[in-house]
This record gives structure tokens, sequence and C-alpha cells, in this order.
């Protein structure tokens, strides 16, 4: 998009500090409490899929509430190294490379979705292995819980002021600090809404009204697919990361590269579910 000659009318960045409270060097932010929050809204929420036997077809599900206990700490652990270092390899690996110790500054935001998609999926076929459990209705559960993090997540990036969108002259537009004086779309707030709230529901719909939990990989798909449309459609109205830009065609973005492909298996793992007992893989 063409700059514009002068700022436009905005609504002004909240101030919202992204520390909630400190004590000596112990600061509670808002990105960490969004983590936390999004992990233990999830893990409840997969209790209740598991005891609902309606969802299994009458039958006990195939994974139990004392598993999905055992593996938080599991999914807590893939989640943040892996969206670390995803963000690390992805999006900036020459800086990180000229300061390892910047790694684990994770308070200053660097998540990547698909880095920690990466390392969830390793916990769990690792998880699923060591404990003898169908290792698609694993995913599924968890597949299922996903946009709860990631409607917190999406909320703690605008908090951040990072990862703003491109400028705009919508009358929701938000002059974002660090961005330059033009307003610009909210896109994290766009991402929070498609990737979290809708996606869940549409989620929701498939566990709920439509019992595909009986189906193994169908819900995976749908989450899979789901997200990457999403990403895909916000990432017209993301600033792309400066230090890498458009890249092919010079159109398109990082987000939608490594989203493109997500739609497609979403898309082959739902068309390859059946109709099985969930116990079976």
């Amino acid at each position: 998009m063409t700059p514009f000659s002068a700022p436009l009318l905005a609504i002004p960045f909240p101030d919202i500090d992204p520390v909630i409270f400190q004590v000596g060097p112990l600061a509670i932010r808002w990105y960490s409490l969004a983590y936390i929050v999004g992990i233990v809204l999830g893990w409840l929420y997969t209790r209740r899929l598991v005891r609902n036997e309606r969802l299994w077809g009458g039958r006990a599900a195939p994974v139990t509430a004392a598993d999905l206990d055992d593996f938080l700490l599991w999914a807590t652990i893939a989640i943040v190294v892996g969206g670390r270092l995803g963000y690390v390899l992805f999006y900036d690996l020459a800086y990180y490379l000229s300061d390892p110790a910047a790694i684990l500054a994770t308070w200053h935001g660097g998540m990547s979705f698909h880095g920690g998609l990466v390392g969830m999926a390793i916990a769990m076929i690792a998880f699923a292995r060591k404990r003898g459990i169908p290792m698609w209705s694993l995913i599924d559960i968890v597949s299922a819980v996903v946009p709860i993090g990631l409607f917190f997540g999406r909320i703690a990036n605008f908090i951040n002021g990072e990862l703003w969108g491109r400028i705009a002259d919508v009358p929701w537009a938000v002059a974002f600090p660090g961005a330059g004086p033009f307003p610009r779309h909210p896109s994290q707030l766009y991402e929070a809404a498609l990737e979290g709230i809708v996606l869940w529901l549409v989620l929701r719909f498939c566990t709920h009204g439509r019992l595909k939990l009986r189906y193994p990989r169908f819900v995976t798909g749908v989450f899979i697919g789901g997200y990457g449309a999403a990403r895909i459609f916000v990432e017209f109205f993301r600033e792309p990361d400066q230090h890498l830009g458009y890249l092919l065609g010079g159109w398109m973005t990082m987000g939608m590269i490594l989203s493109l492909p997500m739609v497609i298996l979403g898309i082959a793992l739902a068309l390859s579910a059946r109709l099985s007992p969930a116990t079976e893989e």
C-alpha cells in the first residue's frame, strides 16, 4: 500500500503496561499470563471432552483425564521450546546467531505458532507411544482446544504492541507505538477473532454437533486447514517482518508460505478420516 501523505485519524493505542506487576526482579507480564491462561483453560477443556462419552459414540474415550494431566507438562515445554525455536529459525536466525543469549528473552515476544505446532506434534507422538494410547485420538483432542491458546496469545501480541497490521484508513485503525505515525490494521485482533473464536466454534461444531471425534484425524484436519486459511487471510492485513519483507512474487509473506502447506495437509487429513472405533489407529 502506498504510504499516506499525512497521518489519518486513528484510535490511540491503549496505554497498557506489558508488566502486570513486579516484585523485585520478578515481573509478571501479560505475554506470560496469556500462555498460562491458554494452557490451563485448554487442559480443562480437554478433560471435558474425554469425559463426555456421547462424543465418542457412547463409549469411554481412548484417552483418559489422567493421561491429559500427565501430558500437560509435555505440552507446556513443547509450546514454549517449539514456538521460540521456530521463531528463531523461520524469522530471524541471523540476529540470534549474533546474540544467542537473546533466544531466552521470550518476554520480549517472538514466538512462532508454526514452531510450536511442530513441537506439539513431536510431544504428542512421543507421549502417545510412551503411554500406549491412540495417537490420532490424542492429537484430535488437543487440536480441538488450541484456538483457546491462540486467542489469548494474539491478545497478548496486541497488548505488547507487536505484529501490527499494514497502514489502513478503516475507522478502527490503531496508531501503534513504534510503528510510525500512520494508523494500521489491528491485525492481532483479527487473528484473535479468526484463529481463536471462529476456529474454536467450528471445531466445537465438529466435536459436539457432528461427533467427529469418532473419525480419527478429522478434527485435526479441520484445525490445521482452518488455521492455515485464517492465517493466510490475515497476512493480507498484517505488516510483514521488517527484516524479511515480501518474499515470493513480491507479495507473499513468510506466514503465507508456512501456512499454505497446512491448508493442503488439513484437507488431506479431513478427507482421509474414516468412521472407526476411536481406539483404532
